[in-house]
């Protein structure tokens, strides 16, 4: 694979952010959002046109790469069966928090993720609020990387014990039986939440501000990014079963926390069904 331009890939996530997504921020018409599977898993115009922004921009500075956008699997699903055996992908959520944004919470994020021969090797999170990228290209860290050229490295919260953990559980594509239990489990934890915005979770969790993440459905575009960059940041990163995440996994469950000892912890008392 040829050097990877993430300057230029950062900077078309903000390009599609200011053209596409911003001017439509709390200012969508009666027809710009739709329900694709229901209620809460929505797409809006903003969704459809920064894609089309971003593909267009990846066909120009990665023209060798396999582009999987949201938007484009939700018209294909096909095209998310390329990914196992791509020599070169590049996988796009041109919104993430859909639901956050056409709700009018500033509380969503434009995520890429470029994966070579099977592994994922760069992740960006661009924060279109606060203009700043958090990005990790593999063995070199995670960075927080400001519109002024800041950059500042990432480190995950250090490991505490289960009553002190803070953490994000995301049950939404759970059973209800499975739910249930874990729901009563999550007592033991001093605080859990969700804020239906992976961008966002990952981003406060690489930063060193929760103890755990734990997701049930692992589509590509929610978690290759930030699992990239929380392990850049020293995760301890395995899906429920405790084999690795990788990129064509789309089911399993994922967990995340500060090291294999919390990990367990967290699956054995916790996220256990």
């Amino acid at each position: 694979m040829a050097e990877l331009d993430i300057a230029a890939l950062a900077n078309t996530l903000q390009e599609a952010a200011a053209t596409e997504i911003l001017p439509r921020f709390r200012n969508l018409g009666d027809g710009d959002v739709r329900m694709k599977t229901d209620a809460i898993d929505l797409v809006t115009e903003a969704d459809e046109a920064a894609e089309r922004l971003i593909r267009a921009r990846i066909a120009e500075i990665m023209p060798d790469a396999v582009f999987i956008g949201e938007e484009a699997v939700a018209a294909d699903p096909a095209l998310l069966d390329t990914l196992a055996d791509a020599e070169l992908a590049v996988i796009v959520d041109p919104i993430d928090g859909t639901f956050n944004y056409a709700a009018g919470l500033p509380l969503f994020g434009v995520m890429l993720s470029v994966v070579a021969k099977g592994e994922t090797v760069a992740g960006i999170i661009y924060d279109p609020m606060g203009n700043d990228w958090l990005i990790a290209e593999k063995g070199s860290g995670a960075w927080l990387c400001g519109a002024n050229g800041s950059q500042v490295q990432m480190a995950i919260a250090p490991a505490v014990p289960l009553n002190q953990m803070v953490g994000i559980a995301a049950m939404t594509y759970m059973d209800s039986e499975s739910k249930r239990k874990i729901l009563g489990n999550l007592a033991d934890v001093r605080m859990f939440t969700s804020y239906r915005c992976s961008a966002h979770e990952y981003r406060t969790f690489a930063a060193g501000h929760l103890h755990f993440l734990m997701y049930k459905k692992l589509m590509p575009w929610d978690h290759l990014a930030g699992t990239l960059i929380s392990q850049e940041a020293g995760a301890y990163v395995a899906r429920l079963d405790g084999s690795p995440y990788l990129p064509h996994n789309f089911d399993g469950g994922l967990l995340l926390a500060p090291d294999k000892e919390s990990w367990t912890e967290l699956r054995e008392k916790i996220f256990t069904i």
